[in-house]
């Protein structure tokens, strides 16, 4: 019996990784739910099409969640093939955030190319109306930030012969009006002077080390389950001990 102190610490230790690894699926989760609410609009000017990011991030979370219980529930039980089969979900996992934070690192370049195409054209097209154009009022009023790279972007848009430069550029809402907007001499003094696409694209590239770094952190982790887990299966199996 002296194998019983050791099953019993890799089945404690499995169980609290298994509810942390759980803890990161509902995490994802809310993370997917909240994108898909609050960011929607943002997506589209990060995006050519409409991505499906939030929903894979759902799914990701929700499937995370289902076998972080699996992965309590094969631990109590004991059983070795429930076990492996557990470890085998966990190689998955660390492959696809191993090939999704590679991936996010290597074509960081055509991310911001993505994301100044689709930007300009929701810049030229602009209408105050649809999707693109609420949200590309939103990023310039929250980034506090006027155009692509400048408010001069604006000049080749469809809405500026009629109706100027959008309000969302003005630098002081309570001191410039439609008519200042209009007139080519007086918007360097209402509007932002910063473009919108050096400010995204300068916080990617300050913060990608950073997200790559967390990415490949979760990812490793997930080794550390894989291995309680084949070796927990491996002593029950060697000792044809049973969970109670």
């Amino acid at each position: 019996m002296e194998t019983k102190p050791v099953i019993t610490c890799l089945k404690t230790l499995l169980i609290v990784y298994s509810f942390v690894f759980w803890i990161t699926g509902a995490i994802l989760l809310a993370v997917g739910v909240w994108g898909k609410l609050m960011l929607g609009p943002y997506i589209s000017l990060i995006a050519d099409n409409s991505t499906n990011a939030p929903y894979v991030l759902i799914g990701t979370g929700t499937v995370i969640i289902v076998f972080g219980l699996f992965g309590c529930f094969a631990t109590c039980r004991g059983s070795p093939w429930m076990l492996k089969l557990y470890a085998m979900f966990l190689s998955l996992v660390f492959l696809a955030e191993l090939v999704a934070g590679i991936s996010g690192f290597v074509f960081r370049h055509e991310i911001k190319g993505t994301f100044y195409r689709t930007y300009t054209d929701a810049v030229n097209n602009y209408n105050a109306e649809d999707e693109a154009s609420r949200a590309v009022d939103n990023l310039q009023h929250r980034l506090r930030c006027c155009g692509v790279y400048n408010y001069t972007s604006w000049f080749n848009s469809i809405y500026y012969p009629t109706n100027g430069i959008p309000a969302s550029c003005c630098s002081n809402s309570s001191d410039c009006n439609q008519d200042d907007l209009r007139n080519a001499t007086l918007i360097p003094s209402k509007v932002y002077h910063q473009g919108c696409y050096e400010l995204v694209t300068s916080f990617m590239e300050t913060n990608m080390a950073i997200i790559a770094g967390v990415t490949f952190g979760i990812a490793f982790s997930q080794l550390i389950g894989m291995l309680l887990a084949c070796c927990l299966s491996r002593i029950i199996t060697a000792n044809q001990y049973e969970m109670v």
